[in-house]
Parts: structure tokens; sequence; C-alpha cells
């Protein structure tokens, strides 16, 4: 269906509440969305020069046909938008995912000897489920813990098939295990050790350390002083870890969530921290890339907490949200119980929002592959600069010369922000003169642009970098529109300890870089990677001269004697300073004396 007839169809919607499904050629459903008037939303998509970003207009250019399913109120509809998205996992919408797997812990109760595991989602099977917690290296963490608290084993041995076979491993000896491996097991020994476990699990701490207490001193009184100090061992052991604050552990259900948010180009991350009882108490991370919603942070809120069977009283949000009260219905008819969202919060509560925003962007940043940090550099890179698109060929270029002497040019390329040194091109420059560098600088891009469809350069850039300011740049852009070629030019300007400060227009506009340190360090190593190449190509050449110079032109002297005494002396310096007869040792006496002679005349 074309543009026009959805529009057609869009202009003949109801002015009602509802939810919309856009479908791409196959009757995939790309996008979900929800509206107050279904006809001025949905015909917002098809009206032309409607300023839509180049996310929406790429997801408009894929709809073929849309579906609406009208309903009686907002908060219908954001229920049902809420069920489609779940339904229908359209690829337009931000999909929340995991940063990490197994984020819930499995106790095996069902056995006689439980043990601690790792799984992805709960099952039917019996078995025990905490969490979800943070991911594999929190969910490690928190077994880790309860497992040294009351010296469970966390070995690879399965009891009681294993219990005898061989001897205890190291935690045994270093007491970190109660050593269930030994003969005779003791069942019921392990067996209550797993019931504290649960109860820790579940945050009752209280009644963990009271039975604790109570077996020791039974055990005290008994005469079973080994018994008692082992009890006495553990119950420290609990004390230390019910007082210290669980940056891992969730224990329970949480007085409030915290919730951070951070939105970025490649990747976007909600953290939720929960707390209990004034203490950090656990996290939970959720990443996924831009949608098309208006409001991600919104949409990100709703679909965490609609797949969760327990939602705390209060959640601390970063900033207001879109039906902020329709949302807190929503979750509090999931809940079962009331829900309110607050934002704006001060003090301690403020405290806890700002850290986990803190959290929500280092896991955006963490989760971020190589390419899609790239990637953003590069969108960032093209807003600056106002670009069409992302400049993924960079060349950059560099004149060095000696107070007028040997000028040569370099030219770097880098391609997604990386350079590509095989692409690397040097100039002799043949026609400026006396230092002249806006005239090495024209000469230089014009043999650059004489071999534009040249192959054997690669792909066209999409950038050209000039190190220097206005000058050089209004030279570069002269020959460019000359040549009628039209690819954005700036100059690198640097401050006075010769660091790159800015970007340059041939108009003689700046353009800051200290805004964006990743832009920053990457127009600085663009510029200090060509002046480096300039400056290597043109010490070569001065090399070259000097030895050219001193040697060359001498009877008797061609490229094998003058190779002998250059290995000899290891310099033209100590070839000039020494006598007849050292030269003699390296070259023939009649040439010796030549060389002698042309420098001691």
């Amino acid at each position: 269906m074309n543009t026009d007839a959805l529009r057609e169809k869009a202009n003949r919607l109801p002015m009602q509440p509802g939810v919309y499904l856009m479908k791409d050629e196959t009757g995939t459903v790309i996008y979900v969305g929800k509206a107050k008037s279904l006809k001025n939303r949905v015909s917002q998509y098809f009206r032309s020069g409607s300023g839509h970003s180049e996310k929406t207009r790429r997801m408009v250019s894929k709809v073929d046909d849309f579906d609406v399913i009208a309903v009686r109120t907002e908060f219908e509809a954001l229920v049902l938008e809420n069920a489609q998205i779940k339904r229908h996992m359209p690829r337009y919408n931000i999909l929340l995912k995991d940063d990490k797997g197994y984020p819930y812990l499995r106790l095996s109760v069902q056995e006689e000897y439980p043990r601690f595991s790792m799984v992805r989602v709960p099952a039917d099977d019996g078995a025990r489920y905490f969490g979800p917690f943070g991911g594999r290296t929190e969910t490690r963490a928190v077994i880790d813990a309860v497992c040294a608290a009351l010296k469970l084993p966390t070995c690879s041995r399965r009891f009681p098939r294993e219990i005898g076979r061989e001897r205890p491993c190291l935690n045994y000896h270093m007491g970190l295990c109660d050593g269930y491996c030994l003969p005779p097991g003791e069942p019921e020994r392990y067996r209550a050790a797993v019931d504290h476990a649960v109860l820790l699990l579940e945050g009752r701490h209280d009644e963990v350390t009271a039975n604790l207490r109570q077996e020791m001193e039974a055990a005290a009184e008994d005469l079973r002083f080994e018994r008692a100090a082992e009890l006495r061992d553990r119950l420290r052991a609990v004390e230390t870890l019910s007082r210290r604050q669980q940056n891992v552990v969730a224990f329970g259900g949480s007085d409030l969530d915290a919730v951070g948010y951070f939105e970025g180009e490649p990747r976007c991350c909600l953290a939720v921290l929960h707390y209990r009882d004034g203490e950090l108490a656990g996290r939970e991370i959720r990443l996924f890339r831009p949608g098309e919603e208006e409001d991600l942070l919104s949409a990100a809120v709703r679909q965490f907490y609609g797949e969760r069977e327990s939602i705390p009283r209060e959640i601390l949000l970063p900033r207001a949200i879109d039906s902020m009260d329709l949302v807190a219905q929503f979750l509090s008819e999931q809940a079962g119980h009331p829900v309110r969202l607050a934002s704006g919060v001060r003090g301690n509560r403020r405290a806890y929002v700002v850290l986990a925003g803190r959290n929500a962007e280092e896991e955006a940043e963490r989760a971020a592959t190589r390419e899609e940090k790239t990637s953003a550099l590069l969108f960032s890179l093209q807003k600056l600069l106002d670009m069409e698109r992302p400049p993924v060929r960079i060349e950059a270029f560099d004149i060095s010369h000696t107070a007028g002497q040997d000028p040569v040019a370099s030219m770097t390329v880098f391609e997604n922000a990386r350079p590509r040194r095989s692409a690397y091109r040097r100039y002799q420059i043949k026609t400026a003169e006396g230092g002249d560098d806006y005239g090495a600088m024209k000469e230089v891009l014009t043999r650059r642009l004489r071999r534009w469809e040249d192959a054997s350069f690669g792909n066209k850039p999409d950038l050209f970098l000039i190190d220097g300011g206005q000058g050089q740049t209004a030279a570069v852009l002269q020959i460019l529109q000359q040549m009628q070629i039209f690819v954005p030019v700036y100059g690198m300007v640097k401050d006075d300890r010769h660091r790159t400060r800015a970007l340059v227009t041939a108009a003689g506009r700046e353009i800051g870089l200290t805004g964006s340190p990743a832009l920053f360090a990457l127009i600085g190593r663009i510029q200090e990677e060509t002046h480096r190449f300039a400056i290597t190509y043109h010490r070569e050449r001065q090399s070259k001269q000097m030895k050219k110079s001193a040697l060359d032109g001498i009877p008797g002297v061609g490229p094998a004697r003058k190779a002998a005494l250059l290995k000899a002396f290891g310099s033209v310096k100590a070839i000039k300073a020494a006598g007849r007869e050292e030269l003699a040792k390296a070259v023939p006496a009649n040439v010796a004396e030549n060389v002698y002679t042309a420098f001691h005349k």
C-alpha cells in the first residue's frame, strides 16, 4: 500500500483511544503504539514534511499496512499496548533484555543433599528459586556469600554418591566447608544448614542467628565444645553477612526501587536498584536499543515491571514520564496493591536515583561493542559538523618542511575511526616554493583529486581534515569547488601547547571539541598521526639529501663503496673526521685519497 493510500486509511480512523499495529509487506508487526486519538496519531506518520526523525522515517518507509484496536479509555490502550508488544516483539519497539545471563538462583530442595545452581528462568520442577538478580556475576556472589557463611560445599562432587570416595578438597582444610564428603555424610546436619540458607535468602536473618545461638548454647551445656566453637564461628559469619550492605543479594521484597536511565545511540539502559530498610539490596539491568516510542523511559518502566510478580509500593524515577498516573494505575493492578511513582525527589532518595543513573550509564557503555561505540562516535561527529551521513572514511593532510626547504606532504586515512595505513600517501611538493603552505596544500589536494576515480585509493572520503587554520582550509575548499567535488573540509586547530583545540571552517568559524572527550581524542589522534607521517617523510628526505651531497660525486665512490664507508664509520660526520689510513681500510687507497681530499679542500 502506498503512502497516499495509508494516509487516506488513517484519516478514516475514529477519534478515540486505541492501539495501532504497523505491518511490513510480509504482514509482520514491526511497531505497536498507543494513542489518545487513533486518527490524529496514526495520520501523523504519513503526512509529508512532518519532521520525523531518521529512525521514524526508516520505520514508516517499511510500513505496508496497519491495524488498529479501538478501546474506551487511554488506560485500556496502555494495558493493551503492553500486551501486544509482548505478543509480537516488534523490531521498532524497545525490547528490554538482560545484559548478562542466569539471573535466578536455584536450590534443589527436592534432593537429599540440595545444591545451588544458576538458571535462566525458573521451572516447575519442585526446586526453590530466588531472584532475579542482576546477572551471572551477582548470582555467583550470592551463592558464594551464603555457602561461605554456612560452610556449605561449593565443589562439583555429588552427594551421597561420592561420599568417602576421595579425600576432602582444599575448602575443608581451609575451614570453608564442613566436609560433608566425609563418611557418613550426615544428611540431617546438611539439611539444617540448607534451611538456614533459605532463611537468609528470604531475608530472615534474625531467625537464623537465633537458631544458631540456641544450638551453640545447647552444645556448650552438653560439653561438646568443638561443636559449640563451630556454631560460634558460623553465627559470627551470618551476623557479618546480615550487617553488611548487600550489593548483590535481593533479600525478599524491596521497600522502594530507584530507577536510573541512560539513553545512548547504540544502547539504552534501565538500571533498577532495590532498597530494603534503607540499604541497597539488589540491582537489575536491562539493555535495549532506542525505539520509536515518544517516551522511552515510560515504555521501559512498563515493560520492566509488566513482567514481574513482585512490585514495590514506591518507585523513584529520574524524571516524570508520559501518562504517569496511568502507568501507576497499571502497575498497581499488576501488583495487587497501590504503587506510587515519584520524580524530582530530594535528599537521600535523590541520591538513590543519581546512583541508579550512574549504573545505567556505566552498564550501557560497558555493554556497547567496539563497532557500536565507533558508530556512535561517527554519528556524534556527523551531528557536530551537520553532515548528511557519518564520516566513515576521513582523509587528513599535513605539510612539513624546514624553513621552506624540502617541503613534503602526508595523507593519512581513517576508516571507522581507525587508521588504515595501507591507504596512506606521501607527496613531494614540486611547484610551491619558499614555505608557501597554502600553495603546497593546494598542490597536494589537486594531485589527490585528479585521481578521484582511481580505484587504488579505495573508497572516496566522506570528510577532509587539514592540519592548519582557516587559510589552508579555504585554499582546499577553493580547489574542491573548482573541481566540483563536494566533500566537507575542516581545519584542525592547535592551542599554544600544540594540542588539538577545535575544528575550523573555511569561513573562520571554530567548532569546539572539548564538550565530547571521545571526539576530542579522535580528532587529536588524526592530527598527531598525520603530522607524524609528514615529519617522518621530511626527515627521511633530509637524511638522503645530506648523504647525497656529502658522498655522491666523489671519484671512485659508487653505491657499493658508499655503503662500505657508512658501514665502517657509521655516519658521514665520522667519514669526514677520518684520516687517509683509516679510510683506506674501508676502500682502496686511491679512493680513500679522493674522499679525504673532498672533505679537506
